[in-house]
Order: C-alpha cells, then structure tokens, then sequence
C-alpha cells in the first residue's frame, strides 16, 4: 500500500494495466498511453480494434513487434514528456507509431524524432490502424481472434471511464485543446447507454463520466432524443445522468461526473446524487477566483455567485464532494488577486484540490499577454496555495472519524485493502486503507467501514 502524494498532477488517468497471454506467433503490439483518461480511452478504443484483428497487446517494448505512444500536448511539460517517451520507445523497440493530442503537431514530432514511422492525430482511430497494417500485417486465427465479447479496458475490471463527448466550445486563453480535439461533438445517448450497459454486466462497478465539457454533453446534438429501454432519452447530462444511475438493477455501478462546468443547469444534476441515482461528487474545472484574472483566462468571472452555487448545491445534498483544479501564477497575477483566490478558498472549503503553475503552450493566446510571472513567484504562490488546500482537506477528513460509509476496494496486497470512498476519484483523490481483516476483500467489492484515523489526504478504517 502507498499513500498518495501531495503534489500528484490533477490530469493524469491511472497507468494502463495488460493482463492478455500471447499466443505463439501472434503479431504483438506495444502501447504507451499519456495524459488524461480522456487519452486513456482512446488507446482502449485503438487497441480493442487491433485486438479483434488478431494482435495481441504487450506492456513493455521488448516483446512487441511496433509501439504506439499516445501522446499528450496540454502543457509544454506534457509535451516534453511525450517527447521523451517516443525517444525512449524508438531506443528500445525502433518500430514506433505516434498519435493523440501532440499528434496534432506532427513537424514538432518529426523535428525531434524523424525515425518515427508514422504521426496522426487525436482520435484519428482508422489511420493509427493503417499505420499498424503497414508495418505489422495482421495474422487473425479465425476460431480465435473474432470480435473480442467486451472492449479492451486499461483500467482496472471494476471502474471504467466513459467518454460521452470529444472537444470543447470554450476559447480559454490558456487552452490549446480545442485547437487538438475539435469542437464539441457529443455521442448519442442511446450510444453511451449501451457501453455503460455493457460494461456493469462485464462487472464494472464504478463509471467515471469523462468529457472535454460534461455539463454542455449535447448542446450540438441540440439535445435530441434516442430510443432507450421502450422509451426515450434526451442527449442531456441530467437525463443522461439519470439513465445511468438505474442500470444494473439492484446491483447499481457508482456514477461519478468529472469535467463539469458550473452552468445553472449544473443544480438539476444534485437532486440525482440526494436520491443516491449518482455519486455526490462533482469535479469543477473553476481555474481560478480573481474576476481580473478570470476575464485573461476567457472564463466566466463571477466568482462569488459561484460561492451561492455550492452553497444552494450544499443545501440540497450536504454530503456533496466538490474537486478542482486551478492555475497560479497566470500572466498578470498580482499578489492581491492571488490574495483573492485564498480568501476565495476560505469560503468555498473545497473537498479536493489540484493544482498547475502557469505554462505557456505553443498556440496559446495567453502567451501574448503582458507581466508574465517569475518562475519563484509562481512557485511560492503555488506552495502557499497548496498548503491551504492541505489544511482544509486535513480537517474534512478529521470530520470523517467516527464515520460509518461505503468505500470500493482497488487493490489488496499483503500489508491491507486500499480503497476509495465516494468522494475520491481514482488516482487524483485520496484513499481510505484497511489494515486489519482485508483477507477476504477483492478489487470491486463495496464494503461498509468505520473511519478511525485521518491524515492530509487519506483516511484509515475498520470493517463494519
């Protein structure tokens, strides 16, 4: 068992986990997956396809014949991180097809590493295809290698993200995703309906809704409806949210929404998670308080009637988690408007926390804007930022003790069950540890638990 750590990057999805044999002879791909779960999805997406045509699926380079590394472009960071993973598969393999976000910018590909055999872009599935056809021919065993009966799934067999839309309408500044994954396209209902479906009878016990903007999923489908179970369902995240939260009959999956935008429609989704239709828990990209800098970001700057917001949405569930992630030091940050986001933080008492220090990223506006922020004042804003998150997250989960909730167990190894309770989302949240009885728990299971201790992110517990 690990604790988390403190300064875990908000945008990251678990790494890909690989449990398939491979069968003597059988044509063998490698992939290296980067960035956020929306990326996640996508390499399931390419190697579920690669899959029914008879390639089998490796982790590491050595046993593959080609890689794909699915790269990420969010951040210069990110991308330099992309780089390096190329040039360390192109040491260790030599064979390597590049795609995702940074794909977009195949010269900047190609500048660095010109022996890559092939770049395309984000959720360009055919021509990753093509690109494997023309390196590794497929090799099917038809008494084999038909239609696998689910999807490749890089996450764990009990929680799966569920992507419901691709890009974003939002011109942020600072943001170069739209530039990347298009314009908002949102997946009909009916379609995210039936992959939910699918995945709770393969025995998914936790769906993680995940878009670029989940609050506007279907606002250019302009909110059509679909045939759903006898009757109908509109492309809409309440109605969408709702669906979701009756599959499974009595063994109902946890649903819990990531990437929503606090639109005034945001507040129909709450009466949902009262009801227990949906996890209480919502992940709210808020970026920063300060109307100043909120207007340089492009986003809307009305920050205190966020605050009358989260307490309406409070009222009606008191139980409610509320995560985001914010920028420090963005271009013309004062220390009064950074002063504005803690005070803001005070207010808000938000349950979890990310944050990113201000980058520029090739094609950014935001890269044009006058009095960008030392580096060492960035990073003082960022400690000082932190550490009132820590300090507000280490007294709610003191609150807990004494507690009796549920929580779905990740992973049991010899030392105890590391869990999660419904306020924590994989990988970016804490965890809640059972050290004491764990022998019969496995991966999945959703068991009771009485909080004993609590630390600055992680919780500790008995079973009830």
């Amino acid at each position: 068992m690990s604790q988390n750590p403190p300064n875990l990057r908000p945008d990251l999805a678990p790494k890909p986990s690989f449990s398939e044999p491979v069968r003597p002879g059988q044509p063998t791909i490698g992939m290296v997956s980067l960035g956020c779960p929306k990326a996640l999805v996508d390499s399931e997406r390419i190697l579920t396809r690669l899959r029914a045509e008879g390639y089998a699926i490796s982790p590491d380079y050595k046993g593959a014949d080609a890689v794909i590394v699915n790269t990420c472009g969010f951040l210069d960071s990110a991308k330099a991180e992309s780089l390096e993973a190329i040039g360390e598969a192109l040491t260790e393999n030599g064979r390597v097809i590049v795609t995702g976000c940074l794909g977009a910018e195949p010269e900047y590909i190609t500048g660095a590493h010109p022996r890559v055999l092939a770049v395309t872009g984000p959720h360009q599935y055919e021509a990753v295809l093509d690109a494997v056809h023309a390196v590794v021919p497929a090799k099917p065993d038809p008494f084999i290698d038909l239609l696998p009966a689910s999807a490749v799934s890089l996450t764990p067999r009990h929680y799966s993200y569920l992507k419901i839309s691709e890009g974003c309408n939002h011109k942020c500044k600072f943001c170069i995703i739209p530039d990347m994954r298009g314009l908002l396209q949102s997946r009909p209902a009916h379609a995210v309906l039936r992959e939910a479906e699918k995945l709770v009878e393969a025995g998914v016990r936790e769906l993680l809704v995940i878009s670029q903007d989940t609050s506007a999923y279907g606002v250019d489908r302009k909110h059509d409806l679909s045939p759903w179970k006898g009757g109908e369902v509109r492309a809409h995240i309440t109605d969408l949210a709702r669906a979701l939260g009756q599959l499974g009959g009595d063994n109902k999956p946890w649903v819990r929404l990531h990437y929503v935008y606090p639109y005034p429609h945001v507040r129909q989704l709450i009466p949902l998670m009262a009801e227990g239709l949906i996890l209480p828990y919502l992940d709210i990209p808020f970026q920063h308080a300060d109307p100043g800098v909120l207007r340089r970001m492009a986003r809307p700057a009305a920050a205190a009637k966020t605050l009358d917001e989260i307490a309406a949405w409070r009222a009606v569930c008191p139980d409610i988690t509320l995560r985001s992630t914010f920028i420090v030091g963005y271009p013309g940050e004062t220390e009064a408007e950074f002063q504005t986001l803690l005070d803001w933080m005070d207010e808000a008492q938000l349950d979890r926390v990310g944050c990113f220090q201000y980058e520029n990223v090739a094609g950014a506006r935001s890269n044009a804007l006058p009095d960008h922020v030392p580096d060492e004042v960035k990073q003082d804003r960022w400690d000082r930022f932190m550490a009132k998150a820590q300090a507000i997250s280490e007294a709610k989960l003191e609150a807990k003790v004494g507690t009796t909730i549920q929580v779905i167990v990740d992973e049991v190894d010899a030392e105890g069950a590391t869990c999660r309770t419904k306020s924590d989302a994989p990988e970016i949240d804490g965890n809640l540890y059972i050290d004491d009885g764990f022998e019969t728990l496995s991966p999945g299971d959703i068991v009771t638990v009485t909080v004993e201790e609590a630390g600055e992110y992680d919780l500790w517990g008995r079973l009830v």
